[in-house]
Parts: C-alpha cells; sequence; structure tokens
C-alpha cells in the first residue's frame, strides 16, 4: 500500500505515542525529522508536500528507522546527529547524546574566561601556525562528542581546549566533529581522565563525568538503555569519578583556576561536600533551567 507523507505521519506518529509513552507533539515531530532524514528535506518542505509518496528505496528506509525507533532506540543515533549549544555534533553509540541541561556547564565555563585582547586573536592565530600557543587553556574531561570542547572553542577562538576521553572510538567522533566544524583550537587525546597529562595545567576544567549509580533502574530506561554504560554509571553511589576528578584536578589547575562539573539532580550537597573537603574556594551549584543544581565547582587556590 502506497502512502503519503501525511498518512504516514498520521500513522507513524501514533504508533510512537503508544510504544514510547511520547506526547502528541514529541511523536509528531520525531516522524517529520525521520521523514527529513530519508528524503534530505526541511520541515517546510514535508509541510508543502502532504500528498507526496515515498519511492521503494525511500519507503524501505523509511521503515527500518520507524522499527528501530519504535524498539526504543534513540532518535539522535538513527539520525547520526543531535543539536547542542546552537551547533550540529555527530553522535554514535559511542558517545553519549548531547542534552540541553549541559549547556549550563558550558555557559558557567565561558563566564570564566577573561575577554580577549584587541589583536590578541590574531596573535594566537600566528602562534598556532607555529605550535600550540601560551593563552587561556581549558581542558574537557571524558568529551564524548566533543560537545562541551567545541561549544567552548567555537565560543572563544582565542582560546586553547584540550579535551580527552579514555574511548578511541569517542574521540574518533570527537574529531570528526572538529573538522565539520572547522575548528582549529583544540586538541585531542586518549587518557583516562588525568592520566596522560602529566605536567600539564589549565586555567578551566569541565567535565560531564558518568553520575548515576550503578544499581539505578533508570538505566534500563528510554534513552539510557542504548548509550555506553561506561559513559553513565560511576559506583555505587554513582560518585566515584566525581570524587576521582575533584581529588586530581588541582594538581592540574594553575592559581585561581576553576573546576565545574555535572552531576545528578540530588547530588549537588555532596558535590559541594566533596569539593570543600579537597581544599577548593568558592564553592557553589548552579541550577538549570528547570530549577535543578545541576553544575557545581570550585576554586583552586
Amino acid at each position: 500500500m502506497q502512502h503519503t507523507l501525511q498518512s504516514l505521519l498520521t500513522r507513524d506518529k501514533a504508533a510512537l505515542e503508544a510504544a514510547l509513552e511520547l506526547d502528541s507533539g514529541s511523536a509528531r515531530i520525531e516522524v517529520q525529522c525521520l521523514l527529513q532524514a530519508v528524503l534530505r528535506v526541511n520541515r517546510a518542505y514535508l509541510l508543502t508536500h502532504p500528498e507526496q509518496q515515498l519511492e521503494s528505496e525511500q519507503q524501505a528506509h523509511y521503515t527500518a528507522l520507524v522499527e528501530r525507533r519504535l524498539r526504543g532506540e534513540p532518535l539522535a543515533y538513527l539520525l547520526g546527529e543531535r543539536e547542542f549549544y546552537g551547533l550540529t555534533f555527530k553522535v554514535t553509540p559511542a558517545t553519549l547524546i548531547p542534552r540541553p541541561d549541559t549547556e549550563l556547564l558550558v555557559e558557567l565555563a565561558l563566564a570564566q574566561i577573561p575577554k580577549p585582547s584587541p589583536g590578541l586573536s590574531a596573535t594566537l592565530s600566528r602562534e598556532r601556525e607555529r605550535g600550540w600557543g601560551r593563552g587561556f587553556r581549558v581542558l574537557d574531561l571524558g568529551t564524548g562528542s566533543g560537545a562541551i570542547a567545541l561549544s567552548i572553542a567555537h565560543a572563544r577562538p582565542d582560546i586553547e581546549v584540550m579535551a580527552v576521553d579514555a574511548s578511541p572510538d569517542a574521540l574518533e567522533v570527537a574529531q570528526e566533529n572538529a573538522r565539520h566544524l572547522d575548528i582549529d583550537n583544540v586538541r585531542l587525546l586518549r587518557s583516562d581522565w588525568f592520566s596522560a597529562l602529566q605536567g600539564e595545567r589549565f586555567d578551566l576544567i569541565v567535565s560531564n563525568p558518568p553520575y548515576i549509580a550503578d544499581g539505578d533502574a533508570h538505566l534500563a530506561q528510554g534513552d539510557l538503555r542504548f548509550e555506553p554504560h561506561g559513559a553513565l554509571a560511576s559506583g555505587a553511589d554513582g560518585l566515584d569519578d566525581i570524587r576521582r576528578i575533584v581529588a586530581d584536578a588541582k594538581e592540574h589547575l594553575n592559581a585561581g583556576g576553576w573546576l565545574l562539573f555535572e552531576h545528578g539532580y540530588d547530588q549537588a550537597g555532596r558535590a559541594r561536600e566533596l569539593l570543600g573537603a579537597a581544599g577548593y574556594a568558592g564553592v557553589f551549584s548552579a541550577r538549570d533551567l528547570a530549577g535543578i543544581e545541576r553544575v557545581s565547582g570550585g576554586l583552586a587556590c
């Protein structure tokens, strides 16, 4: 049976609502995204060509995507990309899916970077032609797709950003994103947190580390079922990696440098305790748009 774009939208919107418990608006957007990906058109095209029918090859491709989505596979993995901080990033099952909540970490990081002096960008550009310069240095721990590091680097091309991850597959995705976005002030390095960074020091360290408890039921629900477990879970209380980062970051921070990291919705109090016990000053937590304390940080003395 031949279906028009409108009939596919109606049929599959209802199917997604039922299978994934999506609201009507979200289900509609998801079907539109899948159709746009198959046809390689924008949303306006779908709205102005409701009676168009898919060719047989397009129909097969679209049906396969819908079936995968009905089984719960994240839309971002089906599309192969996700928007974050105004940029489009390639994502694969080797990386976490960037989420809007994490944009708070980028905003807080950018607020800690001094404004550039007149002519500094040109100077640093010349320095990069000779090698890595000596500007303000940022480290992103566990970079995954590179969303945090590349968003910061894109907003501030006058600074230096280093991004590390223990996964070579994730680093490959981050490198593709850097090339696609034409960002050249980021260095990518394979490292298990600080293990490959002996002697390196930074003015700001940021991270969205694993912070879900190993036995948390959410790991078996929704998109989390398909994302890399090692980038999500961190010990019995979800804080193992945060403990390690807080303990080791001071050795890699210049005096007056900030450590900022994302954590779970109920971990802000414990995060502040860890920072205070490790001797950080100015310890704080910041709330996301939903009012949840999502990011905590402290100043290296």
